[in-house]
């Protein structure tokens, strides 16, 4: 008997890791909570050239000094520019004002607290409408509780992995990683329908086969996605740093799609092999 084989015929006990996971990142949501960014908050994103090296903890201390407000980020500084986030409103003549002999402001984004909270509105609404679509879209196509399910609890995996993640290492929820969680929904879908279709709709082969064969297709669609989001993590850690929209939407890319892996082929499979059996 091979490994893959050894590996589908004790498919039981390997649904349990990523359920564990999955509770390990409710607690982690629980105690921590979620950060959010500054366009579901309000308040204000800058960039600023500099004028002599400074550090972020030097450049933070200037800021939130000179103008007053203590919720003062400086989120990367790179190549003589530093991005820093301003939880407020923010007087332009007054931080110029503060920076002279730092540094100038290149550029000044400021969202205000109505715009923050409607876009939160519109961020819950997106997911919601998002995952009940896929849902009735799943119920449609398989027409059996069961295997619908199985993919439903999946993509429902995903999304609190990657909110545990993001809760874990700190990625804000904002407009760039709710994007990023939307395309996750629609990835676990994809790989889970076809998960699903070869193992029920397919009657060529052994189940196994159809398993192996589906498998093959799955592993390689993730080892391509997860690879491209390393790689644009890296390009944008080492020579973008100012992109931190693009490193914010891999990490969150990263987490989930590693947490659909975990999903689709430990848990749903374990799912679909245990409805099979049972419906002999």
């Amino acid at each position: 008997m091979s490994y893959i084989d050894k590996f589908l015929s004790s498919y039981k006990p390997l649904i349990a890791i990523p359920v564990i996971i999955t509770v390990i990142a409710l607690i982690i949501l629980a105690t921590n909570g979620l950060t959010q960014g500054i366009d579901l908050t309000g308040g204000t994103n800058v960039i600023i050239e500099l004028q002599q090296d400074t550090s972020p903890q030097e450049l933070q201390t200037i800021i939130s000094n000179g103008i007053g407000i203590d919720e003062v980020e400086v989120t990367s500084i790179a190549n003589n520019q530093a991005t820093v986030d301003i939880i407020g409103e923010v007087d332009v003549v007054e931080l110029t004002n503060v920076l002279a002999g730092v540094g100038t402001i290149s550029s000044l984004q400021s969202v205000g607290a109505l715009l923050s909270e409607r876009a939160l509105t519109q961020v819950y609404y997106a997911i919601a409408f998002a995952f009940l679509f896929m849902a009735i879209t799943v119920f449609i196509v398989f027409r059996e509780f069961v295997p619908s399910i199985a993919v439903i609890l999946a993509a429902l995996t995903d999304i609190i992995i990657s909110l545990g993640g993001m809760s874990l290492f700190g990625i804000p929820l904002s407009i760039a990683s709710v994007g990023a969680i939307l395309m996750l929904i629609g990835y676990s879908v994809d790989t889970d329908i076809l998960l699903t279709t070869r193992v029920l709709k397919n009657r060529e082969g052994t189940v196994n086969k159809r398993v192996i064969d589906a498998m093959k297709t799955g592993f390689t669609m993730a080892a391509a996605s997860i690879g491209s989001m390393v790689t644009l993590y890296l390009v944008v850690v080492y020579f973008m740093p100012f992109a931190h929209v693009l490193s914010q939407i891999a990490s969150v890319l990263i987490i989930g799609l590693v947490a659909d892996t975990l999903a689709t082929w430990l848990m749903n499979l374990g799912i679909l092999r245990w409805y099979m059996e049972a419906r002999r």
